[in-house]
């Protein structure tokens, strides 16, 4: 009883440590010449009967705090993925507008203009990259 007891606690503690943290969107990559972000692509397959909305989260889980909503046709910066998640960069309308990837940059932490996150790479069809 006390490990089973135990054994829940470690999991909700991994869980709540999720909630409360997030991993950044990384851009650039090593190497002269390729653009910051390497891909550009468009939320697809949402379910209209359902939530309607992409959720993006402060990391690659569904652990992470949902930050933010893209919806369908909305256009994102694809900077790095992990499993099946991507990080994006993306804009206020849900535009991938004048972010500052679409150039060579060193790898760092994105900081804007834009917004960033994590999205289910089920809902991202690549359109270039």
């Amino acid at each position: 009883m006390r490990a089973t007891f135990a054994a829940i606690l470690m999991a909700a503690s991994v869980v709540w440590a999720h909630a409360q943290s997030s991993i950044p969107v990384i851009i650039g990559v090593d190497g002269p010449g390729f653009d910051a972000c390497g891909g550009v692509g468009r939320v697809v397959g949402l379910n209209p009967r359902g939530d309607n909305f992409l959720a993006v989260r402060a990391g690659p889980s569904t652990d992470f705090t949902k930050i933010d909503e893209l919806y369908t046709a909305d256009t994102v910066y694809l900077c790095e993925s992990r499993g099946r998640w991507y990080g994006v960069v993306y804009s206020a309308g849900g535009e991938a507008g004048a972010c500052g990837v679409g150039s060579p940059a060193p790898r760092q932490r994105y900081s804007g203009p834009c917004r960033s996150g994590w999205v289910f790479g089920r809902y991202i069809s690549v359109i270039a990259g």
